[in-house]
């Protein structure tokens, strides 16, 4: 797992506002089959969005947290009901991060 700095992380952010979201978390909370589609998702994107339904029995925050393990993704931010999540891509990265 990297670890990111603060102008990293603010990169990360700006780049995510402008992001839809594209998983809805909801009553079943995490499930073994949204832990794959996140982490194929991360795969494929690098970083993406979820929106947390009011009707997720998680707290937002312990849930990003639990999908940023199972997945070996890094939390960029926690806003509401809104979680960022990041994962660099092992071949080439959209996101330079070395030069930040």
């Amino acid at each position: 797992m990297i670890s990111i700095n603060s102008r990293q992380r603010a990169y990360l952010k700006s780049a995510a506002m402008t992001m839809d979201a594209i998983f809805q978390v909801g009553k079943s909370g995490i499930t073994p089959e949204l832990t794959k589609a996140v982490d194929e998702a991360l795969e494929a994107r690098e970083l993406i969005k979820l929106n947390m339904l009011k009707s997720c029995p998680d707290d937002p925050k312990t849930a990003a947290v639990t999908l940023s393990e199972r997945t070996r993704s890094l939390v960029v931010q926690v806003i509401g009901r809104k979680v960022v999540l990041f994962r660099q891509a092992k071949e080439k990265s959209r996101f330079e991060l070395k030069n930040l």
